[in-house]
């Protein structure tokens, strides 16, 4: 009989051990699942005394808004909003100089009566460059180009940067500084060249793109920001039954949108300003993107050794360059508000460490 109830007993204990453990994990997860609500929905737990009190960072902002200031804030703010006023002063007015210049005549350009706004005011520079189909055609190549290759460089950065920002990844500490190697070490102009030529390349709109597919500079950027996301989401998605193609598609990718939308931003911007691919493997008018065609564009109005040049190709020379830049830069800045709100905090996630 004692020893039936010493057996009981022990079963007890380890029931009670058993129970105790569940609510410590249990316990655990919550305190977990708190944190990362916190953090993902923008939200402060504000302690007084007993009581805990949830806050949204709305309430916050207003609640230190009206908070009073002290002398030496306030003079700061003027003065931050003095020096912010003049570098935004610095920064705009040579874009607004172009834009008045590809608007004026050339006679008000010669004589340099043009600052921020147009003298004599006409639209002749941009009839002239947009009534050539050889332009528009260019335009269109280049969209195509700047889109094929912003999606391709993106995804290929992106499976590129991932399993590196993974420490338990077997070579790692190997592949990452062969990834850094090749950001110092270039192979060279003519081995590229050749290479292109080679593969049958050449004169095809692929060798436009495949140069500049893959940035290192941008992959450790994305590197440094798949390393700071939470893995406890990837893990519970493993647990979901998710593949690592799948936590990578369905889990990883959803929560980087600010450093893809910085990623596409330098992409696009990086195939729609290039030149210099079009100017070695695409000698085909046809083909060229909008950059090179504006590029000779350019070089041609300044030629001056033509004895049969008219008034208007004079006319053209003049502001051809504001032209031209005020159409290149146009659709970029288009975009960039789009992208905006996701820069400076795909730039800033990308350098932080916790």
């Amino acid at each position: 009989m004692v020893k039936f109830d010493d057996n009981r007993k022990k079963t007890t204990d380890a029931e009670d051990i058993i129970e105790s453990a569940r609510r410590t994990h249990d316990s655990a997860s919550k305190d977990a699942a708190l944190h990362y609500r916190d953090q993902f929905t923008s939200k402060a737990i504000i302690k007084r005394d007993s009581d805990v009190k949830i806050k949204t960072a709305d309430e916050l902002i207003i609640r230190a808004s009206t908070m009073k200031e002290s002398k030496g804030y306030r003079v700061f703010t003027v003065f931050n909003a003095i020096i912010m006023l003049f570098i935004s002063a610095v920064t705009l007015y040579p874009f607004l100089y172009l834009v008045a210049q590809s608007f004026s005549s050339h006679t008000a350009i010669a004589k340099g009566l043009v600052t921020i706004f147009p003298v004599e005011p006409n639209v002749k520079t941009y009839m002239d460059v947009l009534s050539e189909g050889v332009f528009l055609n260019s335009y269109k190549n280049t969209i195509i180009y700047t889109i094929i290759g912003t999606v391709s460089s993106i995804f290929l950065s992106a499976f590129l940067a991932y399993p590196l920002s993974k420490p338990h990844l077997k070579f790692n500490k190997f592949l990452t500084p062969f990834v850094i190697f090749t950001m110092y070490f270039y192979g060279g102009l003519i081995p590229n060249y050749v290479l292109m030529t080679r593969i049958g390349l050449y004169d095809k709109w692929p060798a436009f793109i495949i140069p500049g597919l893959i940035s290192t500079y941008y992959v450790l950027l994305m590197k440094a920001f798949f390393a700071n996301s939470p893995h406890e989401l990837e893990e519970a998605g493993e647990l979901d039954g998710l593949s690592q193609i799948g936590v990578f598609f369905r889990v990883v990718l959803p929560l980087s949108k600010p450093i893809i939308a910085t990623m596409t931003l330098f992409y696009a911007v990086s195939y729609w300003n290039n030149w210099f691919n079009a100017f070695l493997y695409l000698p085909t008018k046809e083909k060229w993107p909008v950059a090179y065609y504006l590029k000779t564009l350019i070089a041609g109005s300044f030629s001056t050794n033509d004895p049969g040049a008219t008034a208007d190709k004079a006319y053209l020379s003049a502001n051809i360059r504001s032209c031209a830049m005020v159409l290149m830069a146009l659709p970029i800045i288009c975009m960039y508000p789009i992208v905006q709100r996701y820069y400076v905090q795909g730039m800033m996630l990308g350098g932080i460490k916790e």
